[in-house]
C-alpha cells in the first residue's frame, strides 16, 4: 500500500515535470535512427549524442525566489472545468457553507527568478547582476534608463521598489510578480483611462487580460477593484468578447479534476470567476477560467449578479 503522504509526494512531482518545458534540441543531437549497430551516420561528429546546451538566461524557467517547502496541495495548480458544468439551483442551506479559506501566506509577493537566484538563507539577499524578462518594463515605469541591462542603479531602483510593496526576495530581479505590481499601482485610480472596456449603464465586469487585471464598473463608477487575475495559458485562452453570468455556484467542484472552484461564476462555457488555493501570480496561467485570490473572488461573489454582463479584451503576456 502507498501511503497518502507518497501519493501527494508522486502528485507533486508529476505536477512539476509536467510543468518544465522541454530541453531545446541541440544542433548536433543524433536523432533517433542514425545510430546502428555502433555506426554513426555520415555528418555526425561521434557516436554519443551531444547534450543540449544550457537555457539561456532569457529562456530559463523561473521558479519562486523562496523555497516553498513542504509542498502542499493549494501550491499546484488549480485545474478549472473544461466543460460545461451541471447547471443547478443551490438550496439556501447550501449557499450557507462559505468555502474554506486560504492557507496563510498564498497570497505572498514571491517573486519568480532563476534557479541560481533562489534565497535560501535568512540574511539579506544580494543584489543580482541578473536582467529580468520585464527589465525594460520596470526600467521606464521606475524611470531608469531603458537599456534591457541591469546595473546596480537599476537594481538597486527595483530592490527599493520590492521591499516597498513586500515582494520577496527583494534582489533586484525584474521578474512577473514585480510587473504585475507596478500594472496594478498605475491602474488601480483609473483602471478604464484607455476606454477600453465599454461604459455601460449597468454593471459590467471587465476583463483586461492584456495586464491580467480585472475590475467592475457601472457607467463611470468603478464597483469593485481593479484586482490582479490569472488567466488562460497558451491553448487554453480565455475568451475575449462579450458575455453573461448565466451560473452562481459558492461551493463549486470539479467533476473533472476533483479540485476546488470557492464562489464560482460561470460566464461562457466552462469558463468562470472563481477563487484558487495557489498564488494567482503562478505561471503559466489557468486552463481559461479567470482565477483570483479568494478575498477578490468573494467580493466579486458580492458585487455581481445573475444575468450582469463580462467583457474580455486583450491578450494574455506569453500565449
Amino acid at each position: 500500500m502507498i501511503s497518502k503522504t507518497a501519493k501527494r509526494g508522486l502528485t507533486v512531482l508529476l505536477a512539476l515535470a509536467a510543468a518544465l518545458p522541454a530541453a531545446p534540441a541541440s544542433a548536433g543531437t543524433v536523432s533517433a535512427g542514425t545510430v546502428s549497430a555502433g555506426t554513426v551516420s555520415a555528418g555526425t561528429a561521434s557516436a554519443g549524442p551531444v547534450p543540449p546546451r544550457p537555457a539561456s538566461p532569457a529562456t530559463a524557467p523561473l521558479v519562486p525566489g523562496i523555497p516553498l517547502t513542504p509542498l502542499h496541495p493549494w501550491q499546484l495548480d488549480t485545474p478549472d472545468q473544461a466543460l460545461l458544468p451541471h447547471v443547478y439551483e443551490p438550496s439556501a442551506a447550501e449557499d450557507a457553507i462559505e468555502p474554506m479559506e486560504a492557507p496563510p501566506g498564498v497570497d505572498a509577493l514571491i517573486e519568480y527568478v532563476p534557479v541560481g537566484e533562489v534565497v535560501t538563507k535568512a540574511a539579506a539577499p544580494a543584489c543580482t547582476k541578473s536582467a529580468g524578462p520585464y527589465q525594460r518594463q520596470a526600467e521606464r515605469w521606475l524611470g531608469r534608463p531603458v537599456d534591457g541591462r541591469q546595473s546596480a542603479a537599476d537594481c538597486k531602483a527595483i530592490r527599493a521598489f520590492q521591499k516597498k510593496q513586500g515582494i520577496r526576495p527583494a534582489i533586484g530581479f525584474a521578474g512577473p510578480v514585480t510587473w504585475a505590481r507596478m500594472r496594478w499601482i498605475s491602474a488601480r485610480e483609473n483602471p478604464n483611462g484607455a476606454r477600453d472596456c465599454p461604459t455601460r449603464a449597468y454593471r459590467l465586469a471587465c476583463v483586461d487580460l492584456s495586464r491580467q487585471l480585472m475590475w467592475v464598473q457601472k457607467g463611470e463608477k468603478v464597483l469593485l477593484g481593479p484586482v490582479p487575475i490569472r488567466t488562460g495559458r497558451a491553448g487554453y485562452g480565455t475568451r475575449p468578447g462579450w458575455h453573461r453570468v448565466y451560473w452562481k455556484h459558492k461551493n463549486h467542484w470539479s467533476s473533472l479534476y476533483n479540485t476546488p472552484m470557492p464562489y464560482s461564476q460561470f460566464f461562457s462555457g466552462g469558463q468562470a470567476f472563481h477563487a484558487i488555493y495557489g498564488n494567482v501570480y503562478s505561471p503559466p496561467g489557468s486552463r481559461g477560467c479567470v482565477n483570483m485570490r479568494l478575498t477578490d473572488a468573494r467580493a466579486l461573489w458580492k458585487t455581481l449578479l445573475k444575468g450582469d454582463r463580462v467583457y474580455a479584451w486583450g491578450r494574455k503576456p506569453g500565449t
